[in-house]
């Protein structure tokens, strides 16, 4: 059984105004649209339903819940962003229904001003489209993403008009009340139904939730603050950026209609396929032809290196040549970490097309003496 008292903070002889102030406090930080909890805010206002009514609050001092389907305990009614009817997995049979207040609406003010309080000023509800996140595709070498590069791109996207400045019309030229909203900037729907009675409120789609309607529209973007046009931003590429690493650059996506928040931009990074080597996340393969005779000489081998140098490597005594050679620190940089991985090499030993008379004697002379 949930103590209300408890949930809201008060004591059980707390005023009616004590009541609605505590409610106020918490649904404000609870509140999901400013990140709080929801379940957190769904358990105070369905205190607050209880004990602000007097009606209520004296059943449920009495006998600890109300009767009349408003307490929100198992078999009753309640207040959920669901709908008043989910079932056990949280999903509502009837559709989405955004507020329940049975048949008792109270006062609503409380519960719609609670959530802008702290300026003294209750916020609009705007209805502009914000900037949409873009994501382009920025193709790169494998040199280029061991050493790390600054790339230049260019896109296509909605920008900002410079004729209204973004606003989508002229300030000087002033503004009318919206007739629709009355210069609220939000409508108020109460519908009745067989379930109760609920309340949506939804910002005006006349005046985009301002109250305001501008005397003056911008002639170049129709009035959205935006036009298509062209975006430049400098993308840095850190050394050892893996491929299909996304690069997140805030604010560079797609501007908003009328001022309203900007999109944000994401750099897919692909790395082409290079000739030579084979990457493993941060460690790099070669495979490597070997002459045998070099091989039984001693002789060192040329191995080229990511970095453009060459390294002089001799195969030790005794090598299994299914083995690959290892080269500490000859590899890729470490996506911001310190150090390098290895140069991997994988050796493919040749042998001669065909052997004279003369070279099988010396050869024989030899596996007599290796024996």
């Amino acid at each position: 059984m949930s103590d209300y008292y408890k949930i809201l903070g008060i004591n059980k002889d707390a005023s009616a105004e004590e009541v609605k102030k505590a409610f106020r406090k918490l649904a404000h930080k609870y509140h999901p649209d400013k990140g709080g909890d929801e379940k957190k805010f769904k358990e105070i206002n369905e205190a607050y339903q209880v004990l602000s009514n007097k009606e209520k609050r004296a059943q449920y001092d009495r006998f600890g819940r109300v009767f009349d389907g408003s307490s929100g305990e198992p078999g009753f009614g309640g207040f959920g962003f669901g709908g008043p009817f989910s079932n056990a997995q949280g999903q509502n049979p009837f559709g989405e229904i955004k507020f329940d207040f049975g048949g008792d609406m109270g006062d609503l003010g409380d519960i719609f001003d609670s959530f802008f309080e702290g300026l003294g000023v209750k916020q609009k509800r705007r209805t502009y489209q914000h900037g949409s996140d873009i994501q382009v595709i920025q193709e790169i070498s494998l040199e280029e993403a061991f050493r790390g590069i600054e790339k230049k791109i260019k896109y296509k996207v909605f920008v900002r008009c410079e004729k209204c400045n973004g606003l989508g019309y002229d300030t000087k030229a002033g503004f009318d009340k919206c007739e629709v909203c009355g210069g609220q900037g939000e409508i108020k729907e109460v519908r009745q139904s067989f379930f109760g009675n609920f309340m949506q409120v939804r910002a005006c789609s006349k005046c985009f939730g301002t109250g305001q309607i501008p005397k003056k529209v911008c002639e170049v973007c129709s009035g959205k603050g935006r036009i298509v046009g062209e975006k430049t931003v400098n993308v840095e590429i850190r050394p050892g950026i893996n491929d299909n690493q996304i690069i997140k650059i805030q604010s560079a996506g797609e501007v908003g209609e009328r001022g309203s928040k900007e999109g944000d931009l994401y750099v897919r990074i692909k790395i082409s396929p290079h000739p030579i080597f084979k990457r493993e996340e941060e460690n790099l393969i070669i495979e490597k032809e070997a002459n045998l005779v070099d091989l039984l000489l001693g002789r060192k081998l040329e191995i080229p290196t990511i970095s453009g140098n060459k390294l002089k490597v001799e195969v030790p005594a005794d090598f299994d040549l299914k083995n690959s050679l290892r080269i500490s620190g000859e590899g890729m940089p470490k996506f911001n970490s310190f150090g390098k991985g290895d140069l991997i090499v994988q050796l493919k030993v040749k042998t001669p097309k065909k052997l004279s008379s003369k070279v099988k004697k010396i050869l024989e002379e030899l596996s007599e003496e290796i024996d």
